[in-house]
C-alpha cells in the first residue's frame, strides 16, 4: 500500500462504470501467444469489451498500461525478464494510473506469488482453468474496483502470507492511518477482511449497503488503499483481524 503523504488512491468511484464512455478497456501480459490469442478471442467476444494491447513481459505490461491507460490489465505472474509481481507493483504504483485495476491470472502453482501481487496492489487472482464465464465476470468486477475476495482460498493465503511475514511472532506492523478509523470504519473493516460483501455486512451491522459502501470508501483514503484487497491485507497486518489455523 502507498506510504504517508501519497497520492489520493483510486477507489470504487474512480472506476464507476456509470463513468465510463465506450467498452470496458482490457490489456493483456501473457509471455505464451497462444494464452494471449485465446484471451483476445475471449474479450473480444463480448460487445462490451475490447483489448487495446498485449504484452509479452512485465515491463512491456508497464509501457502499454501508460500509453493506452486501460480499464483492466490481465497479468500473468511468470514472465521473463520483468514479471507480473514487479509489473502489478508499478502499475498500481503510479497515480497517473489510478483508474487501472490488474488481475492476475496464475495456475496456483506457487501461492506465495498470488499473495505477492495482491499485496504489490493487484485487485485479485483468477486460475487459468477459470470457466470463459468466470474469467469475463472477474474482468467486469475488478473494472467496478472490487476485488476477488470471495472465494475462501484468497483470505486464507492473505493470512497464511502475514503470518510468515511475521516470521510466526504473531507480531504486528503499524498501518499508517488505522489510528484515524471511527469505530464503524474498524467494524467495517474487519468484516471485509472475513471475505463479506457489502449486503452481507450491512444486514451483519444493521445498516444500509449505501452506508457500508460510503465507510469503505472513507477507510480505503484513510489507509491508503486501492481497493478491497489491500484493505484485507491491512487488517491482517496491523492485527485487527488474526489469522485462523488452517
Amino acid at each position: 500500500m502507498a506510504g504517508p503523504g501519497a497520492d489520493a488512491p483510486a477507489g470504487p468511484a474512480d472506476r464507476d462504470p456509470a463513468a465510463r464512455t465506450g467498452p470496458l478497456r482490457v490489456l493483456l501480459a501473457d509471455d505464451q501467444a497462444l494464452m494471449r490469442g485465446a484471451l483476445r478471442m475471449l474479450v473480444e467476444s463480448e460487445p462490451d469489451m475490447e483489448v487495446v494491447g498485449e504484452a509479452v513481459d512485465g515491463a512491456e505490461a508497464v509501457a502499454l498500461t501508460r500509453a493506452h491507460r486501460p480499464d483492466v490489465v490481465l497479468m500473468d505472474i511468470r514472465m521473463p525478464g520483468t514479471d507480473g509481481i514487479a509489473a502489478s507493483r508499478e502499475i498500481t504504483g503510479d497515480p497517473a494510473l489510478a483508474g487501472t485495476a490488474v488481475l492476475v491470472l496464475t495456475t496456483f502453482e506457487a501461492d506465495e506469488y498470488v499473495v505477492r501481487a495482491i499485496t504489490a496492489g493487484a485487485a485479485g487472482f483468477l486460475g487459468k482453468g477459470a470457466e470463459p464465464y468466470e474469467l469475463l465476470g472477474a474482468i467486469r468486477t475488478v473494472a467496478r474496483g472490487e476485488a476477488l475476495l470471495s472465494p475462501a482460498a484468497t483470505k486464507s493465503l492473505i493470512a497464511r502470507f502475514v503470518a510468515q511475514q511475521r516470521g510466526g511472532d504473531g507480531g504486528e506492523r503499524a498501518v499508517p492511518g488505522l489510528e484515524t478509523l471511527t469505530v464503524r470504519e474498524r467494524e467495517v473493516l474487519v468484516e471485509v477482511a472475513c471475505g463479506l460483501s457489502n449486503d452481507a455486512i450491512a444486514e451483519r451491522l444493521g445498516v444500509s449497503p449505501l452506508t457500508v459502501k460510503t465507510h469503505i470508501n472513507h477507510t480505503m483514503a484513510k489507509l491508503a488503499a486501492r481497493d478491497r484487497a489491500q484493505l484485507v491485507v491491512a487488517a491482517y497486518e496491523s492485527g485487527l483481524v488474526r489469522p485462523q489455523p488452517w
